[in-house]
């Protein structure tokens, strides 16, 4: 089943181009990570999947239900954590729970002082006084309080310290193991690397690319480190390396065809040292926008 599914989903701002024809869809259970750079659009999108803003044109569904029409329906089972948190500065983090709670017919009181506990939460004191980590684990509480069926995460780790961050995922693949369905939008592709199922990239407002995270990985380059007295310039040419870094015999370089074709290749000439890392999402993240900005 589809939890997200947009068609042609498209939002300008006057002339600027939010997002144009973007077609997502995510399924029920997924750890889906959503990602590109600054302007992409994926605030647009989780902004227009939430009705605050309305769409220029298209169609955006979560659980079979209309994003515009049927807006009040979905929150009841969706949490969602902005990039940006702001309250009211002067409630109390505990008055500010209470009231979030009271929008939802049943809390499980339990989980949610767990939540306030596992996150370390500063309940007595006022939301404005709180620092920005501070007021991210406040969200990420309104957030799960009412057990989601859906949680729309846009940079929930950012300002958290490290233990918060781990506990943070901690909790969010307990959640995901329990059948609630997650989008994360970051900028950290180590984490999206780790947790996601299947991630997708935005590019001008367009959806470029879907995939499995490992199938992702699978086509990307690795990165290679050969240290020889030889000159190989010739040799890495042959394989396709149109970049290598030169230092002190030290050749660095990105391949991503058969490492048994860059053995033999490699075997011509007095090697000292080889080392191959695997690739990570950043470093196909990068190459993926480096060959669409040479191909438009």
């Amino acid at each position: 089943m589809a939890v997200i599914q947009t068609r042609g989903l498209t939002k300008y701002y006057g002339k600027s181009r939010g997002i144009e024809n973007l077609d997502l869809t995510v399924e029920e259970g997924e750890f889906f990570g959503f990602i590109g750079p600054n302007g992409a659009g994926k605030s647009t999108t989780i902004r227009t999947l939430l009705n605050f803003i309305y769409p220029s044109s298209g169609e955006a569904v979560i659980f079979g239900m209309d994003c515009v029409k049927e807006s009040t329906r979905i929150k009841t089972v969706t949490g969602y954590v902005p990039g940006e948190i702001n309250y009211y500065r002067e409630i109390r983090v505990r008055d500010l729970l209470r009231y979030a709670a009271g929008y939802y017919e049943s809390i499980d009181r339990q989980y949610l002082e767990r939540l306030c506990e596992e996150l370390e939460i500063e309940m007595d004191k006022k939301f404005g006084a709180l620092s920005l980590g501070n007021k991210k684990k406040v969200a990420i509480v309104q957030a799960l309080m009412h057990k989601p069926r859906l949680l729309i995460l846009d940079e929930p780790a950012n300002g958290l310290d490290p233990l918060i961050q781990s506990r943070l995922f901690s909790l969010l693949q307990e959640v995901n193991r329990e059948g609630t369905t997650i989008f994360l939008s970051s900028h950290n592709l180590a984490e999206v690397q780790r947790f996601c199922h299947r991630v997708g990239i935005i590019r001008e407002g367009r959806m470029a690319k879907v995939n499995r995270v490992d199938e992702l990985l699978g086509t990307a380059g690795r990165r290679v480190i050969v240290k020889s007295e030889d000159d190989l310039t010739a040799s890495l040419q042959e394989l396709g390396i149109k970049e290598a870094e030169v230092a002190a015999g030290t050749y660095s370089f990105v391949f991503d065809g058969p490492v048994d074709r860059l053995i033999k290749t490699l075997a011509r000439h007095s090697i000292h040292d080889l080392h191959l890392e695997e690739p990570s999402l950043e470093e196909q993240f990068m190459h993926y926008y480096e060959r669409e900005e040479e191909e438009s």
